[in-house]
């Protein structure tokens, strides 16, 4: 990845929705650029997806819960790639310290935070876990 192309990642973390022509005027470069670009992004799985952000405040009656992952030997990559595929994590962390990743979790009730949980602990090469459920927020960052 080159400048242009963190420059390009920067502005969709702003606005995914941003269109091509409205990247390539901010980048000053060509629409075929921003576009090539994009696809050569998701074609070596740096962008891995779109996603829609929500004011805390809109969901809530979900249950947002952190997991603290450890990892089995080198396995991180292999556990992060099917972590992935789970629609019930919205964020994924590398943290050092006793646990190797923290990932961030959301569902609509207990229930499906379970199911959540039973499918991250089927997962190859997870250790060990432990999950904490958020019960109240006292300060957040303005920016998301």
């Amino acid at each position: 990845m080159d400048a242009l192309d963190q420059q390009l990642i920067s502005l969709l973390r702003t606005d995914a929705r941003m269109s091509i022509a409205t990247l390539a005027h901010k980048l000053k470069v060509s629409r075929g650029t921003i576009t090539n670009r994009i696809t050569k992004l998701e074609d070596d799985g740096i962008i891995v997806g779109y996603t829609v952000r929500l004011r805390p405040d809109a969901q809530q009656n979900d249950i947002h819960a952190w997991i603290s992952i450890a990892v089995e030997g080198n396995e991180t990559r292999a556990v992060i790639a099917a972590l992935l595929g789970e629609p019930g994590i919205e964020e994924i962390h590398d943290t050092n310290g006793r646990w190797d990743l923290l990932a961030s979790l959301r569902a609509t009730n207990l229930s499906e935070l379970s199911s959540v949980l039973e499918r991250i602990r089927l997962i190859k090469a997870i250790q060990n876990t432990e999950t904490s459920i958020h019960l109240q927020t006292y300060r957040t960052s303005s920016k998301s």
